[in-house]
């Protein structure tokens, strides 16, 4: 589960943050960065096509690596093909084969994902999912720091004392990242493919489209009720202010002057660390205080720390002042990750694992990616510190629906649901 995270967390920034560094960078407008970032809703998408990869084989390679793995080597060869695309590309020249590419590293990306919390959630019982989580998200956060700062570190060592913007040291850098999946790829080959918990068969084509798109979601309603309503909601927004926040964070580095050494150091190294420092300290804080107050904790401070940005917005190159507003910004989003992550996984039924996870994963970046493409107007209309102010106040809703959560006891937590925090 380290390896397989890894290869999990690798693609998402190369698409997304890191690639909007390089997009700035070679100059390329705030704006259209901002609309770029909806090559990111192919994630909030994947619940669509999430009971496919559920229930159905792909011809001859399942039959030797079974579905679960058949899948994740699918995708992983779609992720690869995508980033050597875009290692052969210049946006400042051709912008729009790029975002093709970016668009089937996503949707690699997006497939891997639904097989891959499958996998992690079918190879094991609820006993020894704690160690399965908390291995996965390691690899996870380890990859965002290799895609993150180990990209901005590679195409920094590439431009040999060029000055100025280098296409080739970013080519460079991404066709690494596109042979560090290989790590993903080995370690898929190498596992053995989980136990499923089988369904009874569907007697004709019509059960089984029941079976496969129908059941995992009636599922959900039935077992929640209008309640269903709110839990959808809160999902729906909870990360809202991280995520439209996010978007403008790399080109804001670019614009207030941060070489990508410091960007690296600070910001993708560092914070990464203390991402995982807070989510060590959300899994303890958890475990002694209950799901719901944490998340609650959680979405107060995701905002309030989006307040710090605005600040710093006023301090223009200010090396110590990013290093402290980065430190309390992953701190905070660690803590709400480890809760969220823990909250999704209860909401979930084992026999519907992969559909239903990706549904709620799904939700949670839908809303968001769509505001977050608007970031780059609000930026160059309002400036950096308005546009951080502003991310702060729309995250007021999340508290309203996670006591309204609370209040009509809508998810029960049992003892067996807290492991996950361990």
């Amino acid at each position: 589960m380290l390896f397989l995270g890894f290869s999990a967390g690798l693609p998402l920034l190369l698409v997304l943050g890191t690639l909007s560094f390089w997009l700035r960078e070679a100059g390329i407008d705030r704006s259209t960065i901002g609309y770029l970032t909806w090559v990111g809703l192919i994630y909030a998408f994947k619940w669509m096509w999430a009971p496919l990869v559920d229930r159905l084989s792909i011809p001859l390679l399942s039959r030797f690596f079974g579905r679960r793995r058949s899948w994740l080597l699918f995708a992983q060869f779609l992720i690869i093909v995508g980033l050597v695309g875009m290692a052969s590309i210049d946006p400042k020249v051709q912008l729009t084969p790029i975002v093709w590419c970016a668009l089937l590293v996503a949707f690699g990306s997006a497939t891997q994902d639904i097989a891959l919390d499958a996998f992690r959630i079918e190879s094991a019982d609820s006993d020894h999912q704690a160690a399965l989580a908390a291995t996965y998200q390691t690899g996870y956060r380890l990859a965002l720091i290799w895609s993150g700062a180990g990209v901005l570190w590679l195409a920094a060592r590439a431009e040999a004392g060029a000055t100025g913007y280098d296409p080739a040291a970013w080519q460079f850098a991404y066709l690494c990242m596109a042979f560090s999946i290989s790590v993903g790829v080995l370690t898929t080959l190498f596992s053995k493919e989980p136990v499923r918990i089988e369904l009874a068969k569907a007697r004709n084509a019509k059960a089984w489209l029941h079976q496969t798109l129908i059941e995992p979601f009636t599922d959900f309603i039935q077992r929640y009720g209008w309640h269903a309503i709110l839990i959808l909601s809160l999902i729906a927004i909870y990360r809202i202010s991280d995520v439209v926040m996010g978007i403008m964070a790399n080109p804001f580095y670019v614009d207030m002057g941060y070489t990508k050494d410091e960007v690296a150091a600070v910001s993708k190294v560092f914070g990464v660390v203390m991402t995982l420092v807070g989510a060590f300290v959300g899994g303890v804080l958890t475990l002694r205080f209950g799901v719901m107050r944490i998340l609650f904790l959680g979405a107060i401070l995701s905002a309030v720390s989006n307040l710090l940005f605005a600040w710093l917005a006023t301090q223009g190159h200010d090396l110590h002042g990013l290093i402290w507003v980065i430190s309390a910004d992953n701190l905070s989003s660690g803590i709400a990750t480890a809760a969220f992550i823990a909250f999704l996984s209860a909401l979930t039924n084992i026999q519907y694992s992969a559909t239903q996870y990706a549904l709620f994963s799904s939700m949670m970046l839908l809303l968001p990616k769509w505001l977050a493409g608007f970031s780059g107007v609000f930026v160059n209309h309002f400036g950096y510190s308005n546009f951080f102010i502003s991310t702060a106040v729309i995250g007021a809703p999340v508290l309203i629906l996670i006591w309204l959560t609370i209040h009509f006891k809508v998810v029960e937590f049992k003892k067996h649901d807290s492991q996950v925090f361990k």
